[in-house]
């Protein structure tokens, strides 16, 4: 039982790590010596320039979807350690299992939405790709429901 918890707090920290890495970093967009994200344009050559990002609605939902997920994935593991100390033995852990997902549910509408909606925001040219903080939102996402779903499924033992 304790591989176990061990193992789920494993799976929890890295989806948490991959939703932070991927709210913050600048590389959703690559197309050359220019990078994107959700916060800033940033141009590298002689010198590094950043501009603040654009205010389209379909930005701020991705912004938002990705807070949230972060929110909802760092709630669900204090409602883990919480559970595990309060909860009588046999009891499942529905809360934490359920902001887990909701949390893979946010990053999965957020990357969504940026998949549709990007070429408002850049014109797609033949250089332009998605960066590895997108790759790693997307990769957050199953990573995040599979660990809610394990949660659910999990019974409290002594």
């Amino acid at each position: 039982m304790l591989l176990l918890l061990l193992g789920i707090i494993v799976l929890h920290v890295t989806v948490l790590v991959l939703l932070f890495v991927s709210t913050i970093v600048s590389q959703w967009l690559v197309n050359g010596e220019h990078a994107a994200d959700l916060w800033q344009n940033c141009t590298s050559g002689a010198s590094f320039h950043c501009l603040a990002s654009s205010s389209n609605e379909w930005l701020q939902a991705v912004q938002a979807m990705m807070i949230l997920s972060v929110i909802f994935s760092v709630l669900s593991l204090f409602l883990f350690f919480c559970q595990l100390f309060t909860l009588t033995k046999g009891g499942r852990f529905y809360i934490t299992g359920v902001f887990q997902i909701l949390a893979g549910l946010c990053v999965m509408s957020g990357a969504a939405i940026f998949t549709v909606r990007h070429t408002d925001w850049h014109q797609a040219s033949e250089n332009t790709s998605y960066g590895f903080a997108y790759i790693l939102a997307w990769l957050a996402f199953p990573l995040a429901l599979a660990s809610g779903i394990i949660y659910v499924i999990l019974r409290k033992r002594e």
